[in-house]
């Protein structure tokens, strides 16, 4: 004991490279945020709570992290940030105590089609070794076994200098890749349906061709009837073989017609370069009706859809080859490795196994390592990110997270905690963006942001611990111990949507009747079938209303106005009431400000450093001209209508000599889905995930279909708006519409008038019904694990 007090004694004072264990943030003005200051804990968890909208991005993501990426970025050559984003310094007077920003977020993964969860993490690779070690026939390197890696093979003759004379020698070279040579690595392939471009009972004069902008009249029929390659008075169905494949396949020809030169290239080669080269998200709506229409994809026959040439696939350890191992389920996948005793790759099955058991331990175990990128929910695609940060050996980093426990069900939120906690006892700081009281709970420090959205917000309304928070009077505070109660009535079906013999994914031939004319609600553990249900069953049937979690697309040009239609009722009022042109009150028509394009803000490139945005002088940011100004409705100007909140605007739209019923009734739906603090004019780059859900809700509501399916609706909503999000369900129920719920939520389970229960696992442990009843009946029974959690919620 004596001894341990005179170490004390002798122990120096704080170094002073341990005194720095604060990020501090001062005068912070970015978006909403008011001159925000706050000390973050370094090595600590800290959770950053309020509604959403109140600026809780625009702090983490926007200040923070964003200026760590910016000064990481600026430490590299010049020349090498030529090639990198360039990245404007936030709005901030002081930021202190940063360290490296690694940024885990709910941005969807790239829906390239080569991408699978295997490409995104190391497994890929370090399963393409082991069979290019253990694979027998031994059919070459790692490359063999890659999808994304062709066979190729060439000889010719090279020059090589040899004691000093030039000498010509024949050399080969041969690459052998693992990619199907039919579907290129894709595992489908293409093909047209040939009825959907051309009637082949009626001749080109007659109009045959049903490709949009093809007609008979246009540029397009004047080079088909002149071409001379076939009679363009003669039925296509009496063309011959070669007449058909000239107008369907030829490669581009130099031609004349009435004496101009043109090139005359095939149909199914212009269109794949006219409209198939492009986002089909970004065709016009007809172009993109018949895209839809005339193209099949098919499992590529050769490889069965696995992507891989017959020579990868006949390479196998103990009769399993790469296509299998990568179809297995991941937790499956990973007891295999296990099995597998070889010396020579013991590393190499090592960090195999540890990365797939990563998968399993973060509640992705359910997955295979085949399943595109693109396909994977947003909280899927963030665990997937979180795969490669487990086993870092990195320390002292600073993690940022947006809502890692999307899209998990409350048994999963467990698991998501434990690997948080983890990170930063490895001596991690960790930044979370939370809405959900068992996230926020495990917090070592919580910022509170506030009071309100928008405007309204911006402002640090509580720091401190949770304890803290839960007795503070800010809406977090008040709102972090609700626990919904269950409906002491149910609704009564109108009838019911049957579905039978489902086997979408890992569905297991069910068979369930959803109930019309109530709220229903799909839920069960991450991975249970859900969405394969709802997405593949009954998503797509005429008078289903599908709001899915696809993000929003838009520029920085576009706003709430311009997506939700909104602008097109108003430009009209103005028009009508000046005598002019709607187009003059469109910041990217006719009205735009000719020095920033109606951008409102003029973006310098400075080349090789970060570019600057500033405001446009001519316009003062209004992205207007100035004679458009002069033009008032209900005696404001388009500049200052646009800068109305949704809620203002609806009170402006709704009474007085502004009153304009088309307007006010998109205003009234957006309001509805808790957008009313919204700008109309705010760019749509700048909304958070759960703000362009809603948006996208909002213009949903106005379309005509009696069933309407949510796909997690309460994605990014602070526990003060499920209960409003509960109202605007109830609402739509009531006016007669059916709507079916896929959530996690237990204050939306609760509030359910029959809820289906997938289970009991995930992936081929789960794909079965285990409950069907009222919430009551769940709460009662608790035979799942949906029942025992939300018993415990409602405390049944």
């Amino acid at each position: 004991m004596s001894m341990a007090e005179g170490t004390q004694a002798q122990s120096p004072a704080l170094h002073a490279a341990d005194s720095h264990d604060l990020i501090r943030v001062h005068g912070a003005r970015v978006n909403n945020l008011k001159d925000v200051s706050v000390e973050l804990p370094k090595r600590r968890l800290t959770v950053f709570t309020g509604v959403s909208g109140s600026g809780k991005s625009s702090l983490v993501f926007g200040t923070i992290a964003a200026e760590s990426q910016r000064m990481i970025n600026e430490t590299y050559s010049t020349f090498v940030q030529g090639f990198m984003p360039t990245l404007a310094r936030p709005e901030v007077d002081v930021l202190d105590g940063l360290t490296t920003a690694i940024i885990v977020s709910q941005e969807r993964m790239g829906g390239d089609a080569r991408s699978t969860v295997g490409t995104a993490t190391d497994a890929n690779a370090m399963l393409r070794i082991l069979f290019s070690r253990l694979g027998k026939p031994h059919i070459g390197s790692a490359k063999a076994f890659s999808f994304n890696v062709a066979s190729i093979s060439g000889a010719g003759a090279v020059t090589v200098e040899r004691g000093g004379e030039k000498v010509k020698e024949r050399r080969s070279f041969s690459i052998v890749g693992g990619m199907c040579p039919r579907c290129e690595g894709r595992g489908s392939v293409t093909d047209f349906d040939l009825t959907a471009l051309y009637d082949d009972s009626k001749s080109l004069s007659e109009g045959a061709l049903t490709v949009p902008g093809y007609s008979v009249d246009g540029w397009y029929g004047r080079i088909f009837r002149g071409c001379g390659f076939f009679d363009p008075d003669k039925p296509i169905r009496k063309f011959t073989k070669k007449e058909l494949h000239d107008l369907l396949h030829k490669a581009p020809t130099k031609i004349k017609v009435d004496g101009v030169n043109l090139t005359y290239e095939g149909l199914i080669p212009k269109i794949q370069k006219s409209m198939l080269s492009k986002d089909i998200d970004s065709l016009q709506p007809h172009i993109r009706a018949f895209v839809e229409r005339a193209m099949t994809f098919t499992s590529c026959p050769d490889c069965g859809g696995t992507r891989l040439s017959e020579a990868a696939r006949s390479s196998k350890i103990k009769k399993i080859s790469i296509a299998d191992a990568c179809s297995m389920q991941i937790s499956d996948l990973a007891e295999w490795v296990r099995a597998l005793k070889e010396p020579s790759v013991a590393p190499l099955l090592k960090a195999l196994g540890d990365t797939l058991d990563s998968f399993v331990e973060i509640g992705l175990g359910y997955l295979g390592l085949d399943r595109p990128a693109g396909t994977l929910s947003g909280g899927e695609a963030q665990r997937v990110k979180m795969i490669r940060h487990l086993g870092s050996s990195l320390t002292d980093v600073t993690y940022v997270f947006d809502e890692p426990t999307i899209g998990l069900h409350p048994h999963d939120i467990q698991r998501m905690n434990d690997l948080l906690l983890r990170l930063r006892d490895k001596g991690n700081t960790v930044l979370v963006v939370e809405h959900k009281p068992e996230a926020i709970a495990i917090a070592d420090h919580v910022v509170d942001l506030g009071p309100r959205a928008g405007t309204e917000g911006g402002e640090v309304v509580f720091e401190g611990s949770v304890e803290g928070l839960r007795a503070s009077d800010t809406l977090t505070g008040q709102h972090l111990d609700d626990r919904a109660t269950l409906k002491p009535a149910v609704r009564t079906p109108t009838g019911k949507l049957g579905v039978r013999g489902a086997g979408t994914n890992n569905l297991q031939d069910v068979d369930v009747d959803i109930p019309l004319g109530v709220l229903t609600v799909v839920t069960g553990v991450a991975g249970s079938g859900k969405s394969s249900l709802i997405h593949g069953s009954v998503s797509g049937q005429e008078g289903v209303v599908t709001v899915d979690q696809a993000s929003i697309r838009g520029s920085r040009r576009s706003n709430p106005a311009t997506y939700t239609g909104l602008l097109d009722p108003i430009r009209k009022a103005f028009a009508k009431a000046n005598g002019v042109k709607p187009a003059l009150f469109s910041a990217n028509s006719e009205g735009a400000c000719p020095t920033c394009n109606g951008a409102g803000v003029i973006y310098t490139d400075l080349a090789m450093m970060a570019g600057v945005a500033s405001t446009c002088d001519e316009c003062e940011g209004k992205r207007f001209q100035a004679s458009v100004l002069d033009y008032h409705f209900g005696g404001r100007d388009i500049s200052e209508v646009l800068a109305m909140s949704v809620a203002e605007a609806e009170e402006f739209f709704g009474a007085g000599e502004a009153r304009t019923p088309a307007a006010q009734k998109i205003l009234q739906r957006m309001a509805d889905v808790g957008l009313g603090y919204l700008t109309l004019g705010q760019p749509l780059t700048t909304l958070s995930g759960g703000e362009r859900q809603r948006l996208k809700l909002a213009t949903h509501m106005a379309e005509k279909g009696g069933v309407y399916v949510l796909d997690e609706p309460t994605t990014g909503l602070h526990l003060a708006d499920v209960e409003q999000l509960l109202g605007l369900l109830d609402r739509l129920v009531d006016s007669g519409k059916s709507v079916i719920v896929i959530e996690h939520h237990q204050a939306v389970m609760a509030h359910a008038d029959w809820i289906i229960d997938l289970g009991p696992g995930a992936g081929h442990d789960g794909g079965r019904i285990v409950f069907e009843g009222t919430p009551a009946e769940l709460v009662a029974d608790r035979s799942t694990l949906t029942g025992e959690h939300l018993a415990a919620y409602v405390g049944g």
